[in-house]
């Protein structure tokens, strides 16, 4: 054999004995290469079986399970010889015996949603549409029909050597193995095989592509100097990538140790705001009573709080009206201070009720002790009984203007109503004749068929209620199918 050329065989198609022995491979290789023999019929019984003489030789189970697709096949591993058809003369070709096959399809998969009807029972509950319960009937049927062949080729899957399986899914795999009375395949058995590489749907097609994939050599040429060279260029390059992390880290500058008064400050700064957001102004009081901490504490750090760097300008920045009259008039906070963008708390209120929560304030302190009003840039006061007045007056007016509102919408639906309904007597035909009888419209045309009925009734619907009235009227015309051939 030329230099750097190499043969390549799938580890699957030995069976465990052969792996555990100490023999050299290639004789095992030479010893699965069999002789070819003449081409013979397969003698099979009246249900279309091989009898047990047809497979004494060696030979393997395939089959493969998915999407209601089923496809099962027994073959021997001694090829037979057969006829070229490519050349009127020349050597004999060698060609696969295939002892069995079958396949099986039923409509068990959900279109465009994908996943088996049992499935997506057992994860969102049963389903009662036309679909569900023909799928559901499906996947009954199919397992039973699978099984059925199983016990019918219960000689041939004892005697093969190997038993290659695709089943994804638990609902596959239930179907195979069970458990249920008199089952074929174990789990269990050491002769079962995944296969090694990608298969599509199960087909007759794909199972021969596969037992032609699994038992051929693959020839491979490998450049030793070369894999060699780029092992080496792959290790150097880690080491590289490792060498820099390190210089790296060690480079990276050690985060400061905080002292015991910074800790501090962070912990009082993470209970005071956890308080003011969930709006607790008695225990907000009570933590900054009894730990002694200043009304106009300082959040920490203070770059990541400029924009409300006190308990007053949070609860500002909150809208929290409760909050803002608490520390004003209990906690004695000061509304001058300003944060980072030169603000002060009042500056941060967004909402009407929260500004007047600063002024009502104003009005019943007129004079604090540490601080000036006009500093704080909050207007004049306003007395309680007129903030509410104003807030009554407001609610008033507001609760009108939704009224209005309200009529205009009730108007605009009678008129839309009233327009509808005339145009539905419009194709009624009319009105009713006092001479024409019982019943008798004048101007009435052919009355509508059902056809024209139903378009009629699917004009007004969204695309998508048009298409899942499609396919409920499909299903329950599959039904009435089945219902019939049963």
């Amino acid at each position: 054999m030329p230099k750097n050329t190499y043969l390549g065989i799938y580890r699957a198609i030995f069976t465990n004995e052969e792996l555990e022995k100490e023999i050299p491979m290639h004789e095992i290789v030479q010893r699965k290469q069999l002789s070819p023999k003449p081409q013979i019929k397969v003698p099979v019984n009246s249900e279309g079986v091989p009898l047990p003489e047809s497979y004494k030789g060696p030979h393997i189970f395939m089959c493969m399970i998915g999407g209601g697709h089923f496809a099962a096949m027994v073959v021997s591993l001694a090829p037979k010889q057969v006829k070229n058809p490519q050349a009127t003369t020349g050597p004999l070709t060698k060609e696969a015996v295939v002892l069995a096959h079958k396949t099986f399809h039923r409509y068990t998969t959900r279109r465009k949603q994908g996943g088996a009807q049992s499935a997506n029972d057992s994860a969102k509950g049963a389903a009662h549409s036309a679909g569900s319960s023909l799928r559901r009937y499906n996947e009954q049927a199919l397992q039973d029909e699978v099984r059925q062949l199983l016990t019918s080729w219960k000689g041939m899957i004892d005697t093969s050597e190997l038993l290659f399986i695709r089943a994804t899914g638990t609902t596959n795999r239930r179907t195979l193995f069970g458990p249920y009375d008199d089952q074929v395949l174990k789990q269990n058995d050491p002769r079962i095989r995944g296969f090694p590489f990608s298969t599509k749907r199960a087909t007759q097609n794909e199972l021969m592509r596969s037992f032609v994939e699994l038992t051929r050599v693959k020839i491979l040429e490998v450049d030793e100097e070369a894999l060699a060279a780029k092992r080496a260029a792959i290790i150097s390059a880690q080491q590289s990538l490792a060498a820099k992390k390190e210089a790296a880290a060690a480079s990276k500058p050690q985060p400061k140790k905080l002292t015991e008064e910074e800790e501090t400050a962070l912990l009082h700064t993470s209970q005071l705001q956890s308080l003011i957001r969930r709006s607790k102004l008695p225990a907000l009081l009570s933590y900054l009573q009894t730990n002694s901490v200043s009304p106009n504490f300082q959040f920490q750090p203070e770059e990541q709080n400029y924009h409300a760097p006190t308990p007053l300008h949070l609860a500002a920045s909150l809208n929290s009206k409760l909050l803002v009259e608490g520390l004003l008039l209990k906690g004695n906070a000061n509304p001058t201070i300003k944060n980072g963008d030169g603000k002060t708390a009042f500056e941060l209120c967004g909402e009407r009720s929260t500004r007047d929560a600063f002024r009502v304030c104003r009005y019943e302190l007129p004079s604090p002790k540490g601080y000036n009003w006009e500093n704080s840039n909050v207007p004049s006061g306003l007395s309680r009984v007129e903030a509410g007045k104003r807030d009554a007056r407001e609610k008033e007016e507001e609760n009108k203007k939704k009224m209005e509102e309200k009529r205009l919408d009730d108007e605009r639906l009678a008129k839309e109503e009233e327009e509808r309904e005339r145009e539905r007597n419009l194709k009624g035909g009319g009105k009713f004749s006092s001479r024409g009888g019982k019943g008798k419209i004048v101007g009435a045309g052919v009355q509508a068929s059902g056809q024209e009925k139903r378009e009629q009734e699917m004009r007004d619907m969204t695309p998508e209620m048009k298409m899942r009235v499609e396919r409920e009227r499909r299903a329950r015309a599959a039904e009435e199918r089945m219902k019939r051939l049963g």
